[in-house]
């Protein structure tokens, strides 16, 4: 019995084809609902067909080898852009139902130009463009009202920014968001693929031309963006950030040329970690040498420390004084207290025309962490200043009205016009509040006024300290005053110091005169009366009066403080609104045009 056996072969063809289609999404608002529209952009790449599926056929006279995939001729670029989407917002509409029709409360139909007028409110106030994109165009719509009482279309498009940390910023594929499968590696084609793809970091910047290698060496100095080298075991220059999480990275480099600012928290077991983690101790932090250049020849520069300032349990802030270079080394006080840790480190570097540092200074705040805290929060800054340049920017509180939390701007009076100090601490400012603060003795902190917060602070008086009490009194009044008394006031956060009618005296009718018993300053309390200055919409915060009350004893110092050894001193500052109640405004007075008909009266006239 002979058995025929069939064997049918089946090929399977696959067709590819290279029109890409891209979807996008309209995010629309409307009324509290968010509702997405999808839109559909075709276009047609010219790119090769990335891979080829085959499948071999049985042969008993050859055997074939496998068809390698096809590698792409031209490499992908270092970083990319995204791609100028081909529909504007402002030029889509999904209420628009009907052509050549208007669509009742549909704002953004263009046909629609004289029916808006009776629109009560708009369908569709919001159109944006994908949500996955760092920054979009947005197209909104909104009624406004005119003087007739008619309504009025008032659109626009604007830029947003989307702060999601998995957004796109720019992509390196000429396909714009549509990306066809990639060509599958294989043993011959795997170290070109790599060195391809590999090629490109997330975050680098186009740079308009290549520069050759023979500059590079010939520029002895670091370039926009380059990485500051260390001498030791780091290599890098290195400035702790916060990545995904709020949690320090250590190996985070510090960029040439640009100010950064950056905070992060630390988990710390103050047993395990007070002493022995490393970004805790200012050594870290000031025991860095850094090559001037990038030569390998280049001079070392080592940090200098600037100042170091400790901050107490409740807050309070004392500098200390360093001697001989030493560093304050984090100590643990007890089982739940850890004494002298970084919370604060900021960097100065200088530089010169030819790219190297000249100086590297840093300024650190040290404190304490208690056992309790779930995290340790650090602030790490950066700021880079030519040689021979201005060091310190100027600091506005407002622009133009001031900002709620922020300082006063404060001047002296001088031929030119004003002055003002460059240091933003330096300005208008309070007796800072400590336990046991001694208004004669030790040192005394000194908080600013900030803008529309009020606040009060004080120090005691020792009674055996007013022997003489002409020296006290005039001691008191500098403490609570401080060392810069201010004598004008800027009225608005940014105003310029050449114009005099910007700026505020400090009205003070004080006069000590003659008095029989000891009279010595009890109080020292401001007046600050504001408004606000202009539209409705966007009102500015402007200072319009400043009144220092300065308030003295009327009866003896014992009689005063009764059966205590001690008298309290206050200070004191009150914001007082006084806007007027706002009115509506015309720009001119309405007026009837009527004209009669020239017959109107006959035949009476």
């Amino acid at each position: 019995m002979a058995v025929t056996a069939t064997v049918l072969f089946v090929l399977f063809t696959v067709v590819t084809t290279n029109k890409n289609t891209t979807s996008n999404n309209l995010n629309t608002k409307v009324g509290d609902q968010n509702v997405t529209y999808n839109f559909m952009e075709n276009y047609t790449t010219t790119q090769p067909t990335e891979f080829d599926s085959t499948s071999p056929t049985p042969s008993s006279s050859s055997t074939e080898e496998p068809v390698q995939p096809t590698v792409p001729a031209k490499p992908l670029p270092a970083s990319g852009r995204l791609l100028t989407p081909v529909t504007n917002v402002d030029s889509v509409c999904p209420c628009d139902k009907h052509k050549d029709v208007c669509d009742i409360n549909c704002c953004c139909d263009r046909v629609c130009s004289e029916e808006v007028a009776l629109f009560p409110s708009c369908s569709v106030d919001k159109i944006s463009g994908k949500k996955m994109l760092c920054s979009r165009h947005v197209a909104s719509y909104s009624l406004g009202s005119t003087m007739d009482g008619y309504s009025e279309l008032q659109s626009s498009v604007r830029k947003e920014t989307n702060y999601d940390i998995f957004c796109i910023q720019s992509q390196n594929r000429v396909d714009g968001l549509s990306h066809p499968s990639p060509a599958l590696p294989t043993d011959s084609s795997f170290d070109s693929l790599f060195k391809e793809l590999t090629s490109f970091i997330f975050g680098s910047e186009e740079t308009s031309g290549q520069v050759s290698s023979a500059e590079l060496q010939a520029s002895s100095g670091y370039q926009y963006g380059d990485v500051m080298m260390t001498a030791g075991e780091r290599g890098m220059f290195m400035l702790p950030a916060a990545a995904v999480t709020a949690d320090c990275i250590d190996n985070s480099p510090a960029a040439f040329l640009k100010d950064q600012s950056s905070g992060c928290s630390r988990h710390v077991i103050l047993e395990q970690d007070c002493g022995a983690l490393p970004a805790l101790s200012m050594d870290t932090y000031t025991n860095i040498q850094i090559f001037a250049g990038k030569n390998k020849d280049a001079e070392v520069v080592p940090v200098e420390v600037a100042s170091v300032v400790l901050q107490s349990v409740d807050g309070t802030q004392t500098e200390l004084k360093i001697s001989g270079g030493g560093n304050v080394n984090p100590v643990l006080l007890n089982p739940s207290l850890c004494a002298h840790v970084v919370l604060k480190v900021v960097y100065m570097m200088k530089y010169n025309p030819a790219g190297e540092i000249v100086n590297v200074s840093v300024s650190l705040l040290l404190g304490f962490v208690r056992e309790g805290e779930l995290s340790l929060e650090q602030k790490f800054h950066i700021t880079f200043v030519q040689e021979d340049g201005e060091e310190v920017a100027v600091h506005y509180s407002g622009n133009p009205g001031y900002v709620v939390g922020l300082p006063l701007v404060s001047g002296t009076r001088i031929a030119e016009g004003f002055a003002r100090s460059m240091d933003p601490r330096d300005t208008l400012s309070l007796l800072h509040s400590a336990e046991d603060q001694d208004c004669l003795q030790g040192t005394h902190q000194r908080s600013p006024v900030l803008f529309a917060l009020d606040s009060v602070s004080g120090c005691t008086l020792r009674l055996e300290d007013t022997a003489n009490c002409s020296l006290v009194f005039q001691l008191l009044l500098d403490v609570l005053r401080g060392p810069n008394h201010a004598q004008y006031v800027a009225s608005f956060g940014n105003s310029p110091l050449d114009s005099p009618i910007d700026w505020v005296p400090i009205k003070n009718n004080f006069n000590p005169g003659e008095a029989h018993i000891c009279s010595i300053p009890l109080s020292l309390h401001l007046e600050i009366e504001w408004i606000k200055y202009g539209s409705l919409v966007n009102p500015q915060a402007q200072i319009v009066s400043i009144t220092e009350v300065i308030q003295t004893n009327t009866t003896r110092l014992d009689v005063l403080s009764g059966s205590s050894s001690t008298l309290s001193i206050m200070s004191s500052v009150a914001f007082i609104p006084v806007s007027s109640t706002a009115l509506p405004g015309y720009r001119a007075t309405p007026t009837i045009n009527g004209k009669l008909p020239f017959d109107f009266f006959f035949p009476f006239v």
